[in-house]
């Protein structure tokens, strides 16, 4: 309320200034005519003013706030993935019935062009069928409760509301770790709960897959010797190797 009642003052303030400086102004030139022309031009202006400040000069510096802010952004996401993304992204490519066509999509060869677009469209025709395995789950399980504190600090991060992807993804992962931390033991449960907990992973594991994609396509545009290293340990590239070879 009080911070309505200043806005109020404020206006009625600006229009009592205006109305003071017109009539200093017919006071000075007795000119009626002069001031209802301007007044009238100006008045007439002001759609086209709130055209160009709303609509056209709001929408450019927004734009432009966003794109710096998804700037920032990658260097938290770029420590999701140095922490724990790509090592939980190699526990589903380890399980994943249907890894081929990833790999033929995702390897060394994907990256000599500009081709974004084409990776991410054959990434969503991709099937994603991880097998839950009472091994695998465990091992899934002990990294997410291991990671659990730092996940927790990304969603915490309000700037990752601008990266609605991103934040979609983060629930995924973190709602996977939930599933699992509640189960004890994975070898006695039945087929039913096991498809559930594979529904749970395939949908972890495609977001994870299309925002690693995204944040390799920014590291390839922006940073080359980052991106040197995250290519020679692609989890997608059973041939990669870290050592620099001639």
């Amino acid at each position: 309320m009080h911070r309505f009642n200043w806005k109020i003052a404020l206006g009625v303030s600006l229009i009592v200034l205006s109305a003071a400086l017109y009539w200093a102004h017919f006071a000075l030139f007795r000119d009626s005519h002069h001031i209802f022309i301007y007044l009238l031009g100006d008045v007439a202006f002001l759609p086209i003013e709130v055209l160009l400040v709303t609509l056209v000069i709001h929408q450019i510096l927004t734009r432009r706030e966003k794109r710096l802010l998804l700037q920032k952004l990658n260097m938290v996401i770029g420590a999701f993935f140095s922490e724990a993304g790509v090592r939980l992204l190699r526990c589903f490519i380890d399980v994943d019935r249907s890894l081929p066509p990833k790999c033929e999509t995702l390897g060394a060869a994907a990256w000599r062009g500009d081709n974004l677009k084409e990776l991410v469209r054959a990434l969503k025709e991709c099937e994603y069928s991880p097998a839950a395995a009472p091994a695998d789950l465990e091992r899934m399980k002990k990294l997410l409760a291991d990671e659990r504190g730092f996940l927790l600090g990304l969603l915490e991060n309000p700037n990752l509301l601008e990266h609605e992807s991103f934040t979609n993804m983060l629930w995924a992962v973190f709602h996977l770790g939930e599933e699992l931390e509640a189960r004890n033991d994975f070898s006695g449960l039945p087929s039913s709960d096991l498809k559930h907990l594979e529904g749970d992973m395939q949908r972890a594991y495609a977001a994870l897959t299309v925002e690693w994609l995204y944040y390799m396509d920014h590291l390839k545009r922006n940073y080359p010797y980052l991106f040197s290293l995250a290519l020679r340990t692609n989890p997608f590239d059973r041939t990669a190797s870290v050592v620099v070879s001639e």
